[in-house]
């Protein structure tokens, strides 16, 4: 029998073995992220419908080689790898996962979990910074992460180098959640390994979206900083430089409707540069722990509606229809692609302006996006890579 979420969409359902083993194959496969993991699973009902759909799609959208599904034995492969390290697997919509970062544009539909979230114990605030940060800038980190913790809210950071370290250790005690850009069981820094251990032991939990055994690139972490924006009700800069990962998490939060506080520096440290120009820009400005606090209370517990319902084949479900009911004709496929183009635009302009339906414009852009030929935009809006 499939499991079906609660009317209010609030996550109060379970997938079956086999859905999650589909979701995880879907998740994997070539090209399909959050956003189009999304569209498939609305598109076609379920994640082992779409599995079965995604060598048609790419090959229409313009991919010329076939692209790859992930087979069932390598995602039972990796649902091993997670269960020999502690971890499990846990899809949108379930309970165990976190009710902000539901909230999030393209919630990433499974992520992988060891330890406790804490997520019933108060509203998280991510703590980050800078990895060459000041001793000041640490002892800060220090000070105000471990006073978050003893008031109840749970401290999320990146498990890096320098600020993030310090709010970690600063609030193991209490519990504190650290999101990886690669695999869990592969941390970075490796010296780190030591710290998501005790981590764990102190009742925290260590996140990730990204596959078993994926040692973090570069272009990783601004994923994660993305799930650190997601996981928290706020999040506190101590040290930034003006271009860097944390001031990327400060706009993903902004974006999200989070709050952003920044500590201010002194203007001939360049790690201060940052935090102050958050300031300026609006951020709320911290030198103590009541400035975070106070903010936040008046909004503590609140868990914003999932973007979508996450369950499979509900009897309310009406995202999508059934794929031969949608595809279109070659002349409707070709006036949605060729009203595309380098800048973004709105998917009810697109319906609008080529007389497509709803359903047929979001299996073009489907097909696009699996051949790598769409960019997807913050508001929904899409447009052409040419």
């Amino acid at each position: 029998m499939e499991s079906r979420p609660s009317s209010s969409g609030r996550g109060r359902f379970a997938l079956t073995d086999a859905q999650r083993l589909a979701w995880l194959r879907l998740i994997r496969s070539d090209n399909v992220g959050p956003a189009t993991f999304r569209d498939l699973v609305n598109h076609f009902g379920s994640a082992t419908a779409a599995l079965d759909a995604l060598p048609d799609l790419a090959r229409r959208g313009g991919v010329a080689a076939r692209i790859r599904v992930a087979t069932e034995e390598k995602a039972r492969r990796e649902l091993a790898a997670a269960e020999r390290i502690g971890a499990r697997f846990v899809g949108l919509g379930e309970p165990d996962y976190p009710a902000l970062l539901r909230g999030i544009d393209h919630p990433p539909p499974l992520i992988c979990l060891r330890g406790d979230l804490q997520s019933e114990s108060g509203s998280p605030v991510a703590v980050v910074g800078a990895r060459n940060a000041s001793i000041t800038g640490q002892k800060l980190a220090n000070r105000l992460a471990g006073e978050l913790a003893e008031r109840g809210h749970p401290v999320v950071s990146g498990l890096a180098r320098g600020i993030d370290a310090a709010a970690h250790r600063a609030a193991i005690e209490r519990g504190t959640i650290a999101v990886f850009a690669g695999g869990l069981d592969c941390p970075f820094p490796e010296e780190h390994a030591g710290l998501a251990e005790d981590i764990v032991a102190g009742g925290g939990a260590l996140v990730s979206e990204m596959p078993l055994g994926w040692q973090a690139r570069a272009k990783d972490f601004p994923r994660r900083n993305r799930l650190i924006a997601g996981l928290s009700l706020g999040v506190l800069v101590v040290e930034a430089a003006r271009r860097s990962g944390s001031l990327i998490t400060a706009r993903i939060a902004n974006e999200a409707g989070r709050f952003v506080f920044a500590v201010p520096g002194s203007p001939l440290d360049p790690r201060a540069d940052g935090t102050n120009h958050l300031i300026k820009q609006g951020a709320t400005l911290v030198t103590t722990v009541d400035d975070i606090v106070d903010v936040l209370r008046p909004l503590a517990g609140d868990e914003p509606q999932a973007p979508f319902h996450a369950g499979e084949d509900d009897d309310d479900w009406t995202h999508g229809q059934p794929a031969a009911i949608a595809d279109p004709d070659e002349m409707v496929r070709a006036r949605i692609v060729a009203a595309l183009g380098p800048a973004p635009v709105e998917i009810d302009d697109i319906v609008r302006f080529t007389g497509a339906s709803v359903a047929e414009v979001q299996l073009v852009l489907l097909e696009l996006d699996l051949a790598r030929r769409l960019a997807r935009h913050p508001g929904g809006r899409v447009s052409l890579l040419l």
